[in-house]
């Protein structure tokens, strides 16, 4: 049998290699595609005529659409959309559902799509009613499968189609099963959260114990007034981004808007109904009953909802039924939502269990920010109505499980476990396990400005969730004023700690009198940050807790308040600290608008976090995709090895030059074409030198400091900074300030503005940019307030230099700082580096004035052509020369002695002082000369100058 030719070069293997990594992945895709082909779905278009009220022979046409697998009759799943979008929102859910072996049946609710009438946000009397009727349809259907004549049938969808799964199983005892997303269980606790209960009270109340003096959620309120009041446009039918979930291995973020399964296709923007495009209505109302626009109009000009419009909004409310629900019930809610969040499923899932309903909950990743259920999550939810619905499969129970979002990211995605409990435990009660964390801080002043503008953000509804992949993004859309907000801040946590559920703490809020009057109420925002041990701070989930405290004491006694902060999942990493913050404003929310002060302080002095110990559970293993990983990763371990080997040497310290600010052996850069701008170039700085790198243009001298500051890498050689060797991104790189090849600055803003904007970039805490100490040594004085572009060139170049000394590094890079200055100008930036020296740190300055190198440094290295041709002391370079001079009281005395020694020349009398080149000759032979002759020498020393000494090294055409 003849052997196989193996590859025998290193190109040639890795060639084989990178083909059986190929195979092995092709192998993976298509081991994970067989059987899984979809099942064929047939749909059907129908118009249902409902009545547009109670007893009125009017009607309204419903748009919907039949989805019916291959065999039947089976269970129907009804799959309403959410606000804003139409049943084309829902039709990739609907095909999955019916690919699962159920009926769907898919329609635009009245206002939206191709279906008429006005929107009455699930009025029991319209959109209730319609999907009773609806029922009837499904009954009348053969391919549904029946019961004593009732359609076996479940409910679910997300958001405004949620809720109506709720209303409608309260109203209907022929739902079987149910399972809303993202949904609310009170509408008036939705869009106007945390209202104040009698007395000094402000905590997250159950469903109908508002009152009339809550915080108008004015953002998310508006976005959905607005779409839909405007004219209806074509739908693509997306139903938005996916929530990551445990196990993704691709990036989901460029899917598109925060939707969700069956919900409102992205809220944020415009969201889109079926049917041809229409001209928007004559009145403000567009297509919203007359009774709600007027309740919205209220809301939005006030910023308050009378009682009359709160009664509406909880008959409107899954929370008017929750007590009469009996079919099992399963509860998706987003740990993402700053719209619905988990104190609304929270809500609904007691009242449910209390009145003896089956209730089972998920909290997952998503949200109206976070997006919709991916498809694991979806596939378990169809699972559960399945098991419902026919019997089939494992029980369920009631168990609790939720989504744990950590912080490292693969591919863009966040990693995700996920966990699972006993049993739900309530958002904060009293199964909830609960752990005191210590806040420390003292009573603080803050004021509510006029207008209550500018106001705090937290973010952005509905971008909240792409924001947040990008800390620099979200960092733009989170602000809290100073003034307007008090911080208590707890010590860093000694292990991780994983809120989950709804924080609480104790406040003692009082009103201050200001130009004569004092507020009786206040509007407060309450938020919990995780602030890391850089200082950088995450607000989880956007979330915050408006409340408005009533009966302040006229006299300034303090009122205690208890806030329940919204309900969250978030690991709090080892190291991390709590932060709570009390704002007087928040841009999502209604503002209060007349002036006003509050004293701020912690009632107890520790914030109560629960806990939900659970199981973590595993995803399971794909086999074709772990086949295609595991080629990759076969690829990447071959790849990576080579250079784990070369960072490991990288990052290897050597413990004898620790303490050595920079040491440069044999460095070489080299280019294509045989250009070679630095040759084996090796010298050394020790702690404390201001150390000159001279050299005419092209001797290399810019190349070597940006192979210092590893913008470039070296050919050959390596540069240590304090033992760690230099490479791109290399840690020791944030122990050098630098200021090389120029440095840009906003001419709009002050100096200081300028240095702390660059030092907010570095992410550092700016306690430690010691920027009173730079702008000191630089001497800007009070011109730091000013603004750039009134700078001088010279203060300019100082900015520049205190931005490198931000931190106070400890070696200092310059290339070129005095270039551009006048004499006074110079004179200053040489007292500026000595004085940095003077503290103990190291200077390296790259310059072509060598006069003043002469005046500033105590060590210089000549460089030409790219190698070193001197180092060492400036004293020592400018005296390694023959040339002397000679202060005397006979200067033709002497010079006549000097001409008469052999091998003497150019003896040159300037006043009392003779100087002459003594080819070798020691000064003090020539002294010895000079007495022996008569004449009296009261000095003598080297005469030549550092240029002189430079010119000589790098000869005479150095200007080339």
């Amino acid at each position: 049998m003849p052997r196989l030719p193996l590859p025998r070069t290193r190109g040639t293997r890795l060639t084989t290699l990178a083909l059986v990594v190929v195979v092995l992945v092709a192998a993976g895709l298509l081991w994970s595609r067989n059987g899984d082909e979809p099942v064929a779905v047939k749909t059907q278009e129908a118009t249902i005529d409902v009545p547009a009220a109670p007893g009125s022979a009017d009607r309204v046409q419903l748009d919907a659409t039949l989805y019916t697998p291959e065999k039947t009759p089976a269970p129907a799943i009804l799959l309403p959309h959410g606000f804003g979008g139409d049943k084309n929102s829902v039709a990739s859910d609907a095909r999955e559902l019916t690919q699962r072996g159920f009926v769907v049946l898919t329609y635009s609710a009245r206002g939206f799509g191709r279906s008429t009438g006005k929107i009455g946000l699930n009025d029991p009397d319209y959109e209730v009613a319609d999907g009773q009727r609806l029922l009837d349809y499904l009954a009348t259907r053969p391919e549904v499968r029946t019961e004593n004549g009732d359609p076996k049938v479940g409910v679910t969808g997300g958001s405004y189609g949620g809720a109506l799964a709720l209303l409608l199983a309260g109203r209907d005892k022929r739902v079987d099963a149910i399972a809303p997303m993202i949904t609310y269980n009170d509408l008036g606790q939705g869009l106007v959260p945390n209202a104040a209960t009698t007395g000094p009270v402000a905590t997250t109340p159950a469903a109908g114990a508002f009152g009339k003096d809550g915080v108008f959620k004015r953002s998310w309120a508006g976005i959905f007034f607005s779409a839909g009041s405007g004219a209806r446009s074509g739908s693509s039918g997306d139903p938005g981004m996916e929530a990551p979930e445990p196990g993704d291995e691709t990036d989901n973020s460029s899917q598109g808007g925060s939707g969700q399964s069956g919900g409102a296709s992205a809220p944020a923007g415009a969201p889109q109904q079926g049917g041809p495009p229409s001209p928007p209505a004559a009145d403000p109302c567009g297509r919203f009953t007359e009774q709600l626009c007027q309740a919205y109009t209220e809301l939005a000009t006030t910023g308050r909802a009378s009682q009359q419009t709160m009664d509406m909004l909880t008959r409107l409310s899954p929370a008017s039924v929750t007590g009469s629900i009996t079919a099992p019930t399963l509860l998706v809610q987003g740990e993402n939502d700053t719209l619905f969040g988990l104190d609304q499923s929270d809500a609904t899932a007691r009242q449910i269990a209390a009145a003896g309903g089956k209730v089972s909950t998920i909290w997952y990743t998503g949200g109206h920010d976070g997006g919709r259920p991916g498809p694991q999550l979806r596939a378990r939810i169809a699972d559960w109505l399945s098991f419902q619905l026919t019997g089939n499969g494992k029980d369920p129970g009631t168990g609790f499980g939720y989504d744990i979002q950590g912080t490292l990211q693969a591919n863009g995605t966040p990693s995700v476990r996920a966990v699972e409990a006993a049993g739900y435990p309530g958002l904060g009660g009293g199964g909830t396990e609960r752990r005191p964390v210590a806040l420390s801080g003292e009573p603080q002043n803050i004021v509510n400005p006029p207008g209550g503008n500018p106001a705090s953000v937290s973010g952005m509804p509905g971008l909240n969730g792409l924001l947040s992949g990008s800390s620099r993004l979200s960092g733009l859309f989170g602000r809290d004023p100073d003034g307007q907000s008090a911080r208590f801040t707890s010590a860093p946590v000694t292990s991780q700690l994983l809120i989950t559920g709804a924080s609480t703490v104790k406040l003692r809020v009082s009103a201050t009198t200001t130009a004569g009057r004092t507020p009786t109420d206040a509007a407060l925002f309450v938020k919990l940050y995780d602030v890391g041990p850089d200082g950088a701070r995450t607000l989880p989930s956007n979330a915050i807790a408006p409340i408005r405290v009533s009966g302040l004491a006229a006299d300034g006694t303090p009122s205690e308040v208890t806030v329940t902060l919204p309900g969250i999942v978030r690991p709090i990493e080892a190291g991390h600290s709590l932060q709570l913050v009390v704002s007087t404003t928040d841009q999502a929310y209604s503002p209060s608008l007349e002036p006003a002060a509050y004293r701020v302080s912690l009632a107890g002095g520790e914030l109560s976090v629960p806990v939900v110990p659970g199981t973590a559970v595993s995803t399971g293993w794909p086999v074709g995709q772990v086949l295609g990983i595991a080629g990759v990763l076969v690829l990447a371990v071959l790849v990576g090895l080579g250079a784990a080997v070369r960072r490991r040497r990288a990052h290897q310290v050597d413990a004898e030059l620790a303490e050595v600010p920079m040491v440069i052996s044999d460095l070489t850069k080299s280019y294509p074409g045989g250009l070679v701008a630095v040759n084996q170039l090796s010298f050394r700085v020790e702690p404390g030198q201001v150390l000159g790198l001279l050299g005419p243009n092209g001797a290399g001298k810019t190349t070597t400091l940006r192979m210092l500051m590893g913008l470039i890498k070296p050919s050959g050689g390596d540069i240590r900074v304090f033992g760690h060797r230099i490479t791109p991104g290399a840690p020791v790189l944030s122990r050098i300030g630098s200021f090389v090849e120029g440095a840009g600055f906003l001419p709009h803003l002050s100096g200081e503005q300028n240095l702390k904007l660059y030092w907010d970039s570095t992410g550092r805490p700016l306690d430690k940019a010691h920027l009173a100490e730079a702008l000191e040594i630089a001497g800007l004085g009070d011109a730091v307030k000013r603004k750039v572009r009134t700078y001088s060139q010279g203060m300019r170049q100082r900015l520049a230099i205190a931005q490198a000394m931000l931190g106070l590094p400890e070696l200092l890079v310059l290339d070129e700082p005095t270039n551009g200055l006048d004499p006074p100008q110079i004179h200053q930036m040489r007292e500026v580096l000595q004085r940095y020296a003077a503290t103990g740190r190291t200077v390296v300055v790259s310059s072509h004035l060598l006069a003043e190198v002469e005046q500033t440094c105590s060590h210089v290295v000549v460089m030409h052509r790219g190698k070193l041709v001197a180092s060492g002391e400036v004293g020592d370079i400018v005296a390694a020369g023959g040339e002397a001079t000679f202060r005397v009281d006979q200067p033709e005395a002497a010079a006549t002695a000097l001409r008469a020694v052999g091998g003497v020349s150019d003896v040159d009398i300037e006043g009392n002082l003779v100087h002459a080149d003594l080819d070798g000759l020691p000064r003090s032979e020539a002294v010895a000369t000079l007495v022996h002759a008569g004449v009296s020498v009261e000095q003598a020393g080297p005469r030549r100058r550092l240029e002189d000494a430079f010119l000589q090294l790098v000869g005479e055409d150095s200007s080339s």
